[in-house]
């Protein structure tokens, strides 16, 4: 007994010594460049400057306040304008735009994963550091977020939901193949019992957070986009289980009813919320939700859904309600809603996230709006997931991105990211775009 004592914290000493020897490795880098959005304050710093060691930020400054330690490597980033990762709180990254309708079938677990690894690299050299990933078959999601986590595969951070939880025919059920074939959606439940027990589930193989389909959707076949699929009594149900669990909570919801059930039932984003209303609005705000609106989705479905496979029936869907849907985030940003950055990235190719900015622009957003929503806004959203994130500061993580323009001068320089940094570690470094 007294040996295995001694063993153990013979083991306990080399472990610390260890862990004391990595912390004095970790590299300290002296990051300059023209320009820094302070998201926070919602202004432009000239001539910034920042520390970091390891994946923390260690201090803030101008080039003029903060001098560079002996030891630190110094980049210096030129004419770019610097600002926190980008955070894109709807995304499908094991899901290829190309694979719709019927296509959809021949999919298996093992291709999304496959699917997710490509996608993944893609959409962190695109900018975007962290990313909520809001339904995945066979908890393929679940596996990249780990595989990430322990380095072996780049990509962003993930927050998970695994499957999307929804009612029998609904948005979240799989309804393509006749009665014969019994094809059920993975995470399909009806009524308040049943639903807390798959929210459990999801829970116990690894989510993050619960989506659920609150109402019909574009791209699913035999139901009405805003019809409501959910009563509030299951709502409820499935959102005091999660919150309970300690998991936030996404509702699917495009119908004005629906949503703000959603609402009642206290969940923390609407997802899409393309018909919501004056009384959603006021829910929202009662209750510190936030509204993810893809509003850029529609011109990638019109524009290539046809020949991508989408079906006939959801492109007419799309046609009815793309329009009202930035309409009304139009109307949301109006009423003071709060409002994250959210592309459902995966219905269109993946590392086109930021082409949505420009859309949030020309419907009411001013560009620091669009850029906060998509940074400090989703950061505390996420609740803990987001403490570290969305901000250049002390302390944070250090996810930084640079652009060759300012993106408060033109938000779709956006669109063109040539320095990524995520968790103080260089992914991309081009000289000029």
């Amino acid at each position: 007994m007294l040996r295995t004592r001694s063993k153990s914290a013979a083991l306990l000493a080399f472990a610390t010594v260890l862990s004391a020897s990595h912390g004095a490795l970790a590299e300290t880098l002296y990051l300059t460049a023209a320009h820094m959005i302070d998201t926070a304050a919602g202004k432009v710093i000239d001539n910034p400057a920042v520390l970091i060691e390891g994946d923390r930020i260690m201090a803030v400054g101008t080039q003029a306040s903060l001098a560079a330690p002996k030891d630190a490597r110094r980049i210096d980033l030129g004419g770019k304008t610097i600002l926190p990762g980008l955070i894109d709180m709807h995304v499908h990254i094991t899901a290829r735009a190309d694979q719709n309708g019927y296509e959809s079938l021949a999919v298996t677990t093992a291709a999304e994963a496959i699917s997710g690894v490509a996608n993944a690299g893609t959409t962190l050299r695109a900018g975007f550091t962290t990313i909520r990933n809001v339904g995945a078959g066979g908890f393929s999601d679940i596996a990249l977020r780990d595989s990430i986590n322990r380095g072996e595969t780049i990509g962003p951070r993930i927050i998970a939901s695994g499957p999307a939880i929804g009612a029998t025919g609904g948005h979240c059920d799989n309804n393509l193949l006749p009665e014969s074939y019994h094809d059920v959606g993975e995470a399909v439940a009806d009524g308040p019992v049943a639903i807390r027990a798959m929210v459990r589930r999801v829970h116990k193989f690894g989510a993050d957070m619960i989506k659920f389909c609150a109402t019909g959707g574009v791209l699913s076949k035999g139901d009405s986009v805003g019809g409501q699929q959910y009563t509030l009594e299951e709502m409820t149900a499935l959102v005091s289980e999660a919150h309970m669990l300690g998991m936030r909570v996404a509702a699917h919801a495009h119908g004005a009813s629906g949503i703000k059930d959603a609402l009642r039932a206290g969940v923390d984003t609407i997802e899409h919320a393309s018909l919501a209303d004056d009384e959603a609005f006021a829910l929202a705000k009662a209750h510190g939700a936030a509204f993810s609106m893809d509003i850029y989705n529609d011109d990638f479905i019109l524009g290539e859904g046809e020949k991508m496979g989408i079906l006939p029936e959801s492109l007419e869907k799309e046609r009815s309600i793309g329009l009202l849907q930035r309409q009304t985030f139009q109307r949301a940003v109006k009423a003071g809603v709060t409002m994250v950055f959210g592309t459902d990235a995966g219905v269109y190719p993946h590392g086109g996230n930021a082409k949505q900015f420009t859309k949030m622009v020309q419907w009411g957003m001013t560009p620091m709006q669009a850029i906060q929503a998509a940074t400090i806004t989703s950061a505390q959203v996420l609740g803990k997931d987001g403490n570290d994130i969305g901000q250049i500061a002390k302390g944070k993580i250090a996810d930084i991105i640079g652009l060759d323009n300012n993106p408060t001068d033109n938000v779709k320089s956006l669109e063109q990211v040539s320095f990524v940094m995520k968790a103080g570690k260089i992914i991309e470094n081009r000289p000029g775009l």
